[in-house]
């Protein structure tokens, strides 16, 4: 089985941005994957799996970030992290 990493940008659609409550949604569905998840904005780089990391973030409502999971679900990580 091969390991494979896949990168989406996604823009933040929620009015309040990526605060504590989406923050923690988030995190508890990066936690259902074994791929490592990093989320990127500008030259920050944080564990998708870390809410302090996202919140750290401080995403506003159309802010863009890179999403990159690496791992043997990568794709079905990143598919489900955009819906």
């Amino acid at each position: 089985m091969t390991s494979k990493t896949v990168e989406k940008e996604i823009e933040v659609i929620n009015t309040l941005g990526l605060h504590a409550r989406p923050a923690s949604m988030l995190v508890k569905l990066t936690t259902q994957f074994k791929s490592d998840i990093f989320i990127r904005k500008d030259s920050d780089e944080v564990n998708g799996k870390s809410i302090m990391g996202i919140i750290t973030l401080a995403a506003g409502k159309g802010t863009k970030l890179i999403f990159a999971a690496s791992g043997e679900d990568a794709e079905e990580a990143i598919e489900r992290i955009e819906q």
